[in-house]
């Protein structure tokens, strides 16, 4: 075993688990992607891991077993998520490695070779952005982004005008699914007359994520006693937070867009047109006379 300082030393066991953790889970993410090239990108990438971790290991003199539960998680992700969102979610991390390079090089002239070989890695990850779902990222927001606006003004504004949260449920789940099916005709017809050859795929992403929002905001609704209408607004807008904050995190990841950019955007939008709607609401039950 070759020779180190006890802080060096620490931070190569560190080191060593992690290129030993990674190399399990771009093996087990490997074996689940449909697309021969980056399988092999994949694998390759796992078996530079293997190797820096067995580098490391003429240091440390250990040999660590893999983080089970580290493995397990990524490769949840993945099956969720993505590959994509997955693996640079990890990569990610790796970013605080490089001072820890950087601080190896004078005492492991190796550490060189290994910093460049994980940039490489983050490189040819980004060249890999041919998952399907994100080629659909413009209809995912599409769908989404289209049901938030509409939904979350339909249902703050049906709200205080009916002051019953099954009513408001019934209203907003008639008011989503036909928006869904005109939503979705409408992105094939559009993606058509534009002579996308992926028209249908690209329509099916608008309508689901569209449907998939909906039925989340018509929840509180529809699990809350009738009577408490005041809370179901709060759990539709903490709903609707929520949704935007997970999507256009993923969003982020997968495509490296600015998060909070993106976030804040989608966010007051979607609050303007609740806040906008629910004083609509008030204003046309008062002057109907309504009482509900």
């Amino acid at each position: 075993m070759n020779e180190c300082s006890g802080a060096a030393l620490k931070t190569l066991i560190r080191m060593q688990q992690n290129e030993i953790d990674e190399y399990h889970i771009y093996q087990k993410i490997a074996a689940t992607v449909k697309s021969e090239e980056d399988r092999k990108i994949l694998l390759q990438i796992a078996q530079e891991e293997a190797s820096h971790g067995k580098l490391w290991g003429k240091y440390t003199g250990l040999q660590p077993k893999p983080n089970t539960g580290k493995v397990f998680w990524y490769s949840l992700l993945s099956k969720i998520f993505g590959y994509t969102f997955a693996l640079k979610l990890m990569e990610n991390g790796e970013d605080k490695a490089d001072k820890a390079y950087t601080s190896l090089i004078q005492e492991i002239p190796e550490a060189e070779k290994i910093a460049e070989d994980e940039e490489r890695h983050e490189q040819a990850l980004l060249a890999m952005l041919d998952e399907e779902r994100l080629q659909f990222v413009g209809s995912m927001v599409l769908g989404m982004n289209d049901a938030l606006v509409e939904l979350t003004g339909t249902l703050a504004g049906l709200t205080f005008a009916l002051q019953n949260n099954r009513l408001v449920a019934l209203s907003g789940l008639i008011t989503g699914v036909s928006a869904t099916f005109s939503m979705t005709a409408s992105a094939y017809l559009s993606a058509k007359s534009d002579n996308d050859p992926q028209a249908v795929k690209s329509c099916l992403y608008t309508g689901v994520m569209y449907m998939i929002t909906v039925a989340l905001m018509s929840l509180p609704y529809l699990l809350l006693p009738a009577e408490a209408y005041i809370p179901a607004l709060i759990a539709l807008l903490v709903t609707v937070t929520l949704i935007i904050l997970v999507f256009n995190y993923y969003i982020s990841v997968a495509k490296d867009y600015n998060f909070k950019q993106r976030f804040l955007e989608m966010f007051v939008i979607s609050g303007s047109v609740a806040v906008i709607s629910f004083l609509v609401g008030l204003v046309i039950k008062a002057w109907l006379g309504i009482d509900i």
